[in-house]
């Protein structure tokens, strides 16, 4: 399942979903990266 996530107030990353932590912060990977950000809501 695909989800976006935004790092800092502008970058937006969309990724395959890995994982949420318990803080809100959920886990996406791009290739071979992971990143950690805020979920986007969905509209």
């Amino acid at each position: 399942m695909f989800k976006t996530i935004t790092i800092g107030s502008c970058v937006s990353i969309q990724g395959i979903f890995v994982k949420a932590l318990e803080d809100g912060i959920i886990c996406v990977r791009v290739g071979q990266q992971i990143f950690k950000g805020r979920p986007v809501s969905e509209s």
